[in-house]
């Protein structure tokens, strides 16, 4: 257990203290969830830089760095669903883009294969998080401003924006991997 697999932990462990924070209503809760989410996705570069420099990627990490991700970003989602600041539509296409690339790592562990993330979905998870920060930073905004249209409009289109790369991404990653679903396989 090396220190980029520690970090990448911690955000699983973090991220159900996230959303507590998030849905828990108390003063300047979506600040305080907006800088625990902040950490928890700094971990993700740290993760990768230390393992990087150090010489210590491993399977273990290439396997649970996305889903750390994955868990932290749907949390994220999910908060905003259930205080009706997200579309259903948008979630759904999230979580069909995360059950389909899910899908392909099970088939490519079936061959002995461990499958990383790839470009589109490294830039898919910054666009998540800068889409998920704004909306956070807007909704503690929207209490002292009465300016509706930082989460209506703008944090919309952030996250719709956000959906859609998910979408391309998760595409990009099946086309790349879809040797993994053939009977030769």
């Amino acid at each position: 257990m090396n220190l980029p697999n520690k970090l990448t932990i911690l955000r699983i462990v973090l991220t159900p203290l996230y959303l507590l924070l998030f849905l828990w209503n108390f003063p300047f809760h979506y600040l305080a969830s907006a800088l625990l989410f902040v950490f928890a996705a700094l971990t993700d570069l740290w993760d990768g830089k230390i393992a990087r420099k150090r010489g210590i990627i491993t399977n273990l990490g290439k396997f649970l760095d996305p889903i750390a991700d994955k868990m932290l970003t749907t949390a994220a989602f999910v908060g905003f669903l259930a205080i009706g600041k997200m579309s259903p539509w948008a979630l759904m296409l999230i979580l069909f883009r995360e059950f389909v690339v899910t899908s392909v790592r099970l088939m490519a562990a079936e061959s002995g294969k461990v499958v990383a993330a790839n470009q589109w979905g490294k830039l898919k998870t910054v666009v998540q998080y800068i889409a998920i920060i704004y909306f956070m930073v807007a909704l503690e905004a929207i209490r002292f401003l009465d300016w509706p249209f930082l989460v209506d409009i703008v944090g919309q289109i952030f996250i719709w924006i956000a959906a859609i790369l998910t979408a391309i991404s998760g595409f990009v990653y099946y086309w790349q991997n879809k040797k993994f679903f053939s009977e030769k396989s």
